[in-house]
């Protein structure tokens, strides 16, 4: 499958991570003397600086805490989509994540909006994690 953005570079610390997306589920790492869930993965944890931390199953759903929409092309295979959203999602677990929105369908996107994951398959190994509005419980 030919993919004309940038892709993520898989590590030994991020690849578990890219594993369970392509299975459509939503991981972090949590630290487990403090409880603290965190995003990008890393060898240490933020709050105790050692390697006690676990990988937990995230829900998926977070609220925007902030957005920018990407009006010059940085990268070719971004030129028909501009402007896009490109959003900071904090995560119900407490871990924060950017990403992209998608479906908005039509919906004015802000700060405080519910989102749930959605997973696209981009390559054969690497799936992205993706957010769309979810609806408010």
């Amino acid at each position: 499958m030919t993919y004309a953005k940038p892709l993520p570079t898989i590590d030994v610390w991020s690849k578990p991570f890219w594993e369970a997306c392509k299975q459509n589920r939503l991981i972090a790492q949590r630290c487990n003397v403090s409880g603290t869930t965190w995003l990008p993965p890393s060898p240490l944890s933020p709050v105790t600086h050692d390697g006690n931390w676990s990988w937990v199953d995230l829900s998926g759903l977070g609220r925007i805490a902030s957005f920018v929409v990407m009006h010059q092309r940085y990268f070719a295979g971004f030129a028909d989509e501009l402007p896009y959203p490109v959003i900071q999602v904090d995560l119900d677990e407490g871990a924060s994540f950017i990403s992209n929105i998608v479906d908005l369908g039509g919906r004015k996107m802000e700060i405080g909006m519910r989102v749930k994951v959605v997973f696209e398959p981009v390559t054969d190994d690497i799936t992205l994690p993706k957010f769309s509005p979810a609806k408010e419980a």
